[in-house]
Order: C-alpha cells, then structure tokens, then sequence
C-alpha cells in the first residue's frame, strides 16, 4: 500500500517507534507506560520524514522515512550521548 496522506506516514512512524521500543524494553523490568510523539516532520514530493521520540528518559530518537518512489519505511535509531552549550 503507497502511503499518500500524512496522518498514513506519521501512524506507521508512531507503530514502528512503538514496535521498536517494546522489542527493547528490559524484560525483567515491571511493564512501563510511555507515548511515542513526533518532534518534526515533512514531505518533499512522494517522500515524508519524520524525527520521532518516546517518553522515556532513555535518551533515545528516531528518524523514520518513507521513500515513495520504492515504497520503502526506513527506520534509524539513535542515542543522545551529549548536550554541550556552544559559547557565542
């Protein structure tokens, strides 16, 4: 199925977002509750992209991105390693 609207592209990012992290909860761990959200996103063409995160402090963001020309979602997931203030 060709994703055409953005409300189709921002449900499958959430989903994949949301699948993502359950696979990688620690499972030992009582179950946690936590919203995925969407911090910025954008179409160009047939093509959308989207930077994703959750609500947990696990330091954790997304970038999902569909290729309408392949009918393809691409996931990448990062790590926020530092947050350094740049002097002006």
């Amino acid at each position: 199925m060709k994703i055409r609207t953005d409300s189709e592209f921002l449900s499958k990012a959430i989903d994949a977002v949301a699948e993502y992290t359950d696979e990688h909860l620690d499972k030992s761990d009582e179950p946690v509750g936590y919203k995925v959200f969407v911090v910025w996103y954008c179409k160009t063409l047939q093509n959308f992209k989207a930077l994703l995160s959750t609500t947990l402090y696990d330091g954790m963001y997304y970038e999902v991105t569909y290729n309408g020309d392949k009918n393809e979602i691409y996931l990448d997931v990062y790590k926020k390693s530092e947050n350094r203030k740049i002097e002006l």
